[in-house]
């Protein structure tokens, strides 16, 4: 009879001082801030849709009603005919008879609108108290929900917990304490792009276990595999091809990319948790990531956002095409697609750099494996299937990638090439999930609340009176770097790029010039967080890379990119006659 294997001693819990630190800063903003910032006026902040509702409602209702007591005044009495003949005492009974009654219907008539108007005014002033109440209110949630966000995302930074566990607390603190409703703080696990992340996890572990990601792997090695900054260049050069076809960065770089990029570091020993990280599989990580993120800006159909802030651009009577984009980005996206794997292999330089054997190595390898087995067939079938409804299924069948990527996985486990127990063991995945769907929630709400559109005006009031350059320049950095309370690009450009645009405008910048590097910014801000956008979480959940050096060398990249697309881009665009 086997013993137990006895438990550790001592605390098995979260780690004290990282929690501790966590847990005083969350309290100070959660006690502090609604004490400290007052309620701003509601020109800057509107407050959640619900106030914003009853603003609305009562400005619809405040339309000024006919005046009904005023309108039997209106009607002009009959002129009196020419008297003839002295009237009758009975004439003049009726007469006097006629008037009083018409003076009794005029006063109840009156009486009748006054109250009318007095239950009016009573009932807009109180629409405009409630109105008002929800707003304040509406102002204490949301600076309570932002303690939490800094909090959450200083635990994750600090890990007291694995992110997961800091996460879903962060999720669950936010209803405990009343902030949100049970229903708004789950919300975020039902957000469509994540749930494509997690299927995309899925179609990495079919490539990985068909053996076809090794293969293709082993292909891109025989073809430039003598240098890893070959295999960096190389697939840049895959995701170029991708981006103008494939509407979802995440699909693209998570779905099509990271599947290869992950066979590759493991076909040089390069694994997550082992030590072996920085071999190949760190550096490819960092590169592919901020790779997705160039081309995404390059391309109007690369990103799902990028046809929402045409739209918004249009509302200001910018006219952006598809080649219009194109040719403004082409020139800084070349750059940065050869500067960015280049600084990367500087900054953070792989183990492995030079591969002289690689080529001989991955045509043994491809020889060895022989012909495609059916698992291989069945899973380059599959991938296609939904390769091509990423591409053509929304415009012609009205299906999205997540239903896509769904239908997909469904094929594999039909087929045999996943089987459930598969789906169970990608823990990554159901981490992710958690995770990124807790931060989804909390920047969302920060969103509906109300803080982030006040945010956005407080900065675009601050910058009046300055010259266009100089305050373009801020607006564009604020813009950029406000992406830090950001789980989602197309969060970011639905709450924040119609109004800096409009105060880009308004400070004399080009409409066409503001609109597109708003536009550019809205894909590359992205590079500083390992949870900016869906890529991101996927990428990261590998493993490959600790959140801190993530964080860091998403910083110095966001600084060479700025660097790239301000000054090439600036002197491109000043050819294209912009500025």
């Amino acid at each position: 009879m086997s013993t137990p294997t006895p438990e550790k001693s001592g605390w098995q819990g979260a780690k004290p001082l990282q929690l501790f630190a966590t847990v005083l800063v969350g309290c100070l903003l959660y006690f502090v801030l609604p004490r400290l910032a007052p309620v701003p006026d509601a020109k800057l902040f509107a407050g959640s849709a619900g106030a914003k509702a009853a603003a609305a409602k009562k400005d619809k209702t405040a339309k000024p009603a006919p005046d009904k007591a005023a309108k039997p005044a209106v009607d002009k009495a009959p002129a009196p005919a020419a008297e003839k003949a002295s009237p009758s005492a009975k004439d003049l009974a009726a007469a006097r008879m006629e008037a009083e009654v018409k003076a009794k219907v005029e006063a109840g008539l009156k009486a009748r609108a006054e109250a009318e108007a007095k239950t009016k005014a009573e009932a807009d002033a109180k629409a405009k108290a409630d109105a008002e109440k929800l707003r304040r209110e509406d102002w204490v949630r949301a600076l309570h929900l932002f303690a939490i966000f800094v909090a959450t995302i200083l635990g994750i930074i600090l890990r007291p917990l694995p992110m997961g566990a800091v996460a879903i607390i962060g999720v669950g603190l936010t209803a405990i304490t009343g902030t949100l409703s049970i229903g708004e703080s789950l919300s975020g696990f039902s957000e469509k792009t994540l749930w494509l992340i997690i299927v995309a996890f899925m179609f990495a572990r079919g490539f990985i276990k068909t053996g076809l990601g090794t293969r293709i792997a082993y292909f891109f090695m025989r073809l430039l595999g003598r240098r890893t900054l070959g295999l960096a260049y190389g697939l840049a050069a895959t995701e170029f091809c991708l981006a103008p076809v494939v509407p979802s960065n995440t699909a693209r770089t998570a779905g099509i990319i990271m599947p290869i990029m992950r066979s590759l570091a493991r076909a040089y020993g390069s694994n997550p948790g082992d030590g072996t990280e920085r071999r190949m599989g760190a550096y490819l990580t960092m590169t592919c990531f901020n790779i997705d993120l160039i081309v995404s800006a390059m391309f109007l159909t690369a990103m799902a956002a990028n046809p929402m802030a045409q739209k918004f651009a249009a509302d200001f009577g910018v006219t952006i095409t598809w080649s219009s984009w194109f040719v403004a980005a082409i020139v800084p996206g070349l750059v940065g697609l050869l500067v960015i794997p280049y600084v990367f292999y500087k900054l953070y330089r792989p183990g492995i750099t030079e591969t002289p054997e690689a080529v001989e190595m991955a045509t043994a390898k491809l020889r060895e494996m022989g012909r495609l087995s059916m698992s291989e067939w069945l899973m380059t079938g599959v991938f296609a299937v939904v390769l091509l409804l990423w591409v053509f299924g929304e415009k012609f069948l009205g299906m999205d990638g997540t239903t896509a990527a769904l239908l997909g996985l469904g094929l594999l486990l039909l087929t045999g090439v996943l089987h459930w127990t598969d789906v169970l063991a990608e823990h990554n995945a159901w981490d992710v999930l958690i995770w990124t769907g807790g931060l989804i929630m909390m920047a969302g709400f920060l969103n509906k609340l109300g803080m982030i559109p006040w945010f956005s005006k407080v900065v675009g009031a601050s910058m009046a009176g300055h010259g266009w350059i100089f305050g373009f320049l801020v607006l564009c950095l604020t813009y950029f770097y406000a992406h830090y309370f950001f789980a989602s690009m197309t969060a970011h450009v639905g709450a924040m790029y119609a109004a800096f645009l409009g105060v880009s405008i308004t400070l004399g910048a080009p409409p066409m010039l503001a609109a597109l590097v708003l536009c550019f910014f809205s894909n590359l801000h992205a590079s500083m967080t390992h949870y900016g956008t869906g890529p991101a979480a996927a990428m990261f959940g590998m493993g490959y890379v600790p959140i801190g050096t993530w964080w860091r060398l998403g910083f110095i990249v966001s600084l060479v990119n700025i660097a790239i697309w301000v000054f090439v881009g600036g002197a491109w665009w000043k050819v294209l006659g912009l500025w």
